[in-house]
């Protein structure tokens, strides 16, 4: 649905070149939610902005619904730039409109009858759970109700694609989780393609089927969620599932554990304790309930005794089901 092929952006400023986009390569698969997490700076916005044609890159190709997007001009560039709809942090709506009149605004744009675009704006309202306050003006909504009528005007021309820069960094977590849920959902209902950029690591495992790290115009990793979770040396697992500092060394081994929704309700830990007779430490734990209502989280221990001992933990742990990475 979304194909990036060796991407390149190079921006010129007095203080030399900024490679915001430095060989890129992404694919996002149709109904996918893809989120892709980085510090500021990393690169991000210039990648979402790529795919909806707001910057050119210098080199590679971008592909959105089947249309070369990177190739196009006039008219038909802005035909495939209806196909996806965006989303902002900071809403960008309109003060002088009512909700119903900025969700007009796309259809407006787009050349719609004055009769379709109220029939419209008043559907995707209900759908987005603001019905009750298309009369309202900007002012006189919340935060969470502004994004979403950011959202429902969006989805106004009928995207097969969502873009999202940043759309909750500007709202308080339970008004994020809020926001996030419906950005789900809406995803399920009409079979919407999710690209979003984020650099909140609970957004990722709030809903991301799919993530990719991304740092100086690079993607350093990306996968889906279960696989970057078991990943030897994944950054995004380590920032997803933060176990806290290694303490000093004191002659024994400290492994990372991985659970999975097979094993995350095992007392796998305790059992290892009791039948090998180890006194292991824990560390530190953290678990969370992600995308897709399953239980995953990685847990720290430290095991005392022999290579032998060690070995035959780690072997008994690998045959719960269980990925182990020893971290010293």
């Amino acid at each position: 649905m979304i194909d990036l092929v060796d991407v390149s952006r190079t921006f010129r400023t007095p203080g030399g070149d900024v490679h915001a986009l430095d060989h890129v390569s992404l694919r996002v698969e149709p109904g996918e939610i893809f989120g892709i997490v980085g510090q500021s700076g990393a690169g991000k916005s210039t990648l979402i902005r790529t795919v909806n044609a707001l910057e050119k890159p210098d080199s590679g190709t971008v592909t959105v619904d089947g249309a070369v997007i990177s190739e196009l001009k006039g008219k038909e560039l802005r035909e495939a730039r209806r196909r996806a709809g965006m989303i902002f942090q900071h809403f960008n709506l309109l003060s002088s409109r009512t909700a119903q009149a900025n969700v007009e605004l796309a259809l407006e744009i787009a050349g719609a009858a004055r009769a379709e675009r109220r029939r419209r704006a008043t559907e995707i309202l209900e759908l987005v759970g603001l019905s009750d306050r298309a009369g309202a003006y900007p002012a006189q909504l919340s935060g969470g109700q502004k994004q979403r009528v950011g959202i429902a005007r969006a989805l106004a021309d009928n995207p097969s694609v969502l873009l999202s820069d940043e759309a909750t960094s500007a709202l308080d977590p339970e008004t994020t989780r809020s926001v996030l849920d419906l950005i789900r959902r809406l995803s399920r209902e009409l079979g919407l393609t999710v690209l979003l950029i984020t650099h909140e690591m609970d957004v990722i495992k709030r809903i991301c089927d799919s993530a990719a790290l991304m740092e100086d115009g690079r993607i350093l990793e990306h996968g889906p969620m279960d696989r970057l979770l078991t990943t030897p040396g994944s950054r995004l697992a380590a920032e997803l599932f933060q176990l806290g500092e290694l303490p000093a060394p004191r002659g024994t081994t400290i492994i990372d554990v991985t659970f999975t929704r097979q094993t995350s309700s095992e007392p796998v830990i305790a059992r290892l304790a009791r039948d090998q007779g180890l006194d292991v430490a824990i560390l530190g734990a953290a678990m969370e309930t992600i995308h897709d209502g399953t239980q995953t989280g990685r847990t720290r221990l430290e095991i005392p005794g022999s290579a032998e001992q060690v070995e035959t933990a780690l072997t008994y742990l690998r045959s719960q089901g269980l990925f182990v990475e020893v971290v010293r």
